[in-house]
């Protein structure tokens, strides 16, 4: 028995012994912390992308203080105005101009006075309007000046102000208060509404001519997701009286009838008049329009990392990345916006910006026939998200705050609403494998440089991207996901789109995304000029009796405006670019070349009321002299007023010679969407994503890549085990490190949305 014990323990002995050795020779093989290396490029700016920077805190607060105490006259707090109040609508950048920034980047001039542009809302005043002024400078304003005539052409009609959210909040509480109670046995029995049960969604724009403010408001079950589940209930509200209690209700609808108003649609219903389809009310979590994943977690998705840390750097708003720099910025209105972009130090383009995101809607429902968002005036960056890291951009990606001030007198932290990261594409930049007079391998893996914000403007979320390659090429790109809209499905609704649930029809729409490109290729003039191909007949000379059909390159100048605005749906020069007043080695004009991936829907009938508002997108391209008075192509005051359109992009296209000029680009680009089924609970961003790239196209002598650290090259004579001369072989030494994983966080939730 002894003797058993002994032997039981000198066992145990030796398997402890055993598992400790395992773990320290375990321990010693265990990898490190991956060692950062600094960036190859050393920034060098000494600040001079400040002057693209977007306002800091401390500066809105000094020029919402500026404007209380020296426009002699009250300001409300936007959060909570009324329509008859004065309130600060927003404080931006106002970007200097052109000529000044570069005379201060090129020139060696002084630095362009930091100024801030106010919107402010007067209401109580016997005209009320809409009023622009420029602040400055910062960061201590001495004075401001009224820019909205030199703008505009005039002044801007009250009517035309993008609506508030508070009046979003206003009109809810008309509702609740008002006018349901005016119905309450439809309400009760037939929308089962308790007071918080129903969400409502906004059509715009409000009326059928200018001055109108007539707002349909589409009516949802108020659960997660509450996008898919409508009620068929659809409330007209005239709210264009400044006085709150002069509001009323215009039309009603209800599954395909029209009443006066809830009045008339409750004695129809206690008189058994009206056809009822009711609802099955849904939980809370929306059931089939939740987002919680329906299967438990499994092994982790593959995540990227950097063996030697970030290859880029971010300082301030300026961005190094090999052989690329760049500032960045986010307009409250437009979004993410870049400026001063070089290639290898030579400036290729000025302005890169989003302008405007446009959905045209159809329906059998008013709420939905009547929607033309033109996101804009809702403010894509006032509504960018924030990331969620490892899911919107890589984990490791360096994320920033951004900052605004909106319908508000204090400024906003959007906690790491912007992510800035490289990416390993899985795929070749180039490559040949020659197994033909000699055998080698050369080939350069395709990673880029990502630059996302993420807006989420009501139902649609908007994945914004530029992208820098190492051949010289940027990308922009949005990819659409978050929810359809529905419409509530009732009569001849499947000509409008597909049932995606019992009640829901996913309505037939169109998405149009317009940017400003300024590029300056080899210098800020420029000229047009058109590449394609031609099929011409001829005879072989070495046999005069055949013919061959040989494809032969066809250049064309396009010398105004009139000819460089093409269509949406015309045919296009495959090859179009920017052609600048200097030549490559072998000579020929060095140029960026504009490739727009899009497939667009058709455009609003330039015979519409509304048409001259969005006209930017009757153009998949337009290229125009660029003029410090067409900052934009359109304005945060045409979703209101679209009968009389405060910018008319349309304009802008006049016949003026673009030869040897400083010249923009308009690129529109954008998709038709008809939702289905598989649009439950939202949709993807898998084949919803357009864009354009920016080429170089015989800018260089050769591909400016070979020149990438990241090459990879060997012959079969050469032992490519060998790091020297290949070191991808060398990557189970060198990557054997651990990335430093930051915890999870998420900051702030806000309930944003258009009522």
């Amino acid at each position: 028995m002894h003797m058993k014990t002994l032997l039981i323990l000198l066992v145990l002995a030796l398997a402890t012994i055993f598992a400790l050795v395992c773990v320290l020779l375990t321990r010693g093989r265990a990898p490190s912390t991956c060692q950062h290396q600094p960036p190859e490029q050393e920034d060098t700016d000494d600040g001079q992308s400040l002057v693209f920077a977007d306002l800091t805190p401390e500066e809105m607060v000094q020029v919402v203080r500026y404007l209380q105490e020296n426009l002699g006259v009250q300001l409300v707090d936007a959060s909570h105005a009324k329509p008859s109040d004065n309130c600060i609508a927003s404080v931006d950048l106002q970007v200097p101009a052109k000529a000044e920034v570069l005379r201060f980047l090129d020139g060696g001039g002084a630095r362009p006075p930091r100024e801030a542009l106010a919107v402010l809302y007067f209401g109580n005043q016997p005209d009320p309007n809409i009023t622009e002024y420029v602040v400055g400078p910062l960061p201590m304003p001495a004075y401001h000046r009224d820019v909205t005539v030199q703008k505009y052409g005039g002044k801007v009609p009250y009517h035309r102000r993008p609506t508030l959210a508070v009046e979003y909040k206003q009109i809810a509480g008309f509702l609740k208060s008002q006018v349901f109670p005016t119905a309450p046995s439809f309400m009760r029995q037939v929308m089962e509404y308790d007071g918080a049960s129903l969400a409502a969604l906004t059509a715009a724009p409000r009326g059928f001519q200018s001055g109108d403010r007539i707002t349909w408001f589409v009516l949802f079950q108020n659960v997660s997701g509450f996008f898919v589940h409508p009620v068929g209930l659809e409330v007209l509200v005239d709210h264009s009286s400044l006085d709150i209690s002069q509001w009323a209700v215009s039309r009603v609808f209800y599954n395909g009838q029209y009443y006066r108003d809830m009045v008339q649609l409750e004695s129809a219903y206690v008189q058994g008049r009206i056809s009822v389809q009711k609802v099955r009310k849904a939980p809370r979590d929306g059931d089939f329009s939740s987002m919680k994943p329906r299967a438990p977690s499994a092994a982790l998705f593959p995540l990227q990392y950097e063996p030697q840390g970030p290859r880029y750097s971010v300082r301030n708003n300026h961005v190094l990345f090999q052989a690329w720099s760049f500032a960045f910025g986010m307009s409250v209105n437009t979004g993410l916006r870049l400026f001063d972009v070089r290639h290898k130090g030579e400036r290729v383009a000025y302005e890169i910006s989003v302008q405007e995101a446009l959905s045209v809607y159809g329906s059998n429902c008013p709420g939905g026939m009547s929607t033309r968002y033109m996101d804009g005036s809702f403010g894509i960056g006032r509504y960018t998200s924030p990331l969620v890291r490892g899911v919107d951009c890589p984990y490791s990606a360096t994320y920033i705050d951004t900052h605004s001030l909106s319908e508000t007198l204090r400024p906003s932290k959007r906690k790491a609403s912007l992510c800035i990261f490289e990416q390993n594409l899985g795929s070749p930049l180039r490559r040949h494998y020659s197994n033909l007079q000699s055998f080698y391998y050369g080939g350069l893996v395709n990673s880029a440089l990502v630059v996302r914000s993420i807006a989420t403007v009501g139902n649609y979320d908007y994945v914004w991207d530029f992208i820098f390659y190492q051949n010289g090429a940027i990308e922009g790109k949005v990819q659409a996901t978050g929810y359809a809209s529905s419409s509530f499905l009732h009569g001849d609704g499947l000509r409008y789109g597909n049932r995606v649930w019992e009640h829901t029809l996913g309505t037939i729409h169109t998405h149009s995304i317009n940017y400003k490109v300024d590029l300056d290729v080899g210098g800020v003039k420029n000229s047009l000029v058109a590449h394609d191909m031609a099929f011409e007949m001829v005879r072989a000379p070495w046999s005069p009796e055949q013919q061959i059909e040989r494809p032969r390159l066809t250049k064309k100048v396009l010398d105004t405006e009139d000819q460089a605005a093409f269509r949406l749906q015309s045919k296009m020069p495959r090859y179009i670019y920017f052609a600048a007043n200097s030549k490559n080695k072998w000579g020929h004009q060095r140029g960026y070349r504009i490739q727009i991936t899009s497939f667009a829907g058709d455009h609003v009938p330039e015979a519409s009321s509304m048409e001259r508002a969005i006209s930017w997108a009757r153009y998949q391209l337009a290229v125009t002299r660029r003029k410090e008075e067409e900052p934009t192509s359109t304005s945060i005051y045409n979703q209101n007023d679209p009968w009389t359109p405060t910018v008319a992009f349309a304009d802008f296209i006049n016949n003026e010679t673009i030869t040897n000029e400083d010249l923009v680009a308009w690129i529109t680009t954008g998709f038709l969407h008809i939702p289905h089924s598989e649009d439950i609970p939202n949709t993807v961003t898998v084949g919803n994503s357009v864009g354009f790239l920016l080429r170089p196209y015989n800018y260089y002598d050769l591909d400016p890549s070979i020149y990438s650290h990241d090459g990879v090259f060997f012959t079969s004579e050469q032992d490519f085990t060998a790091c020297e001369i290949n070191p991808i072989a060398c990557l189970p030494k060198t990557a054997s490190c651990l990335p430093n994983f930051p915890p999870f966080t998420f900051d702030g939730f806000q309930n944003i949305s258009r009522l």
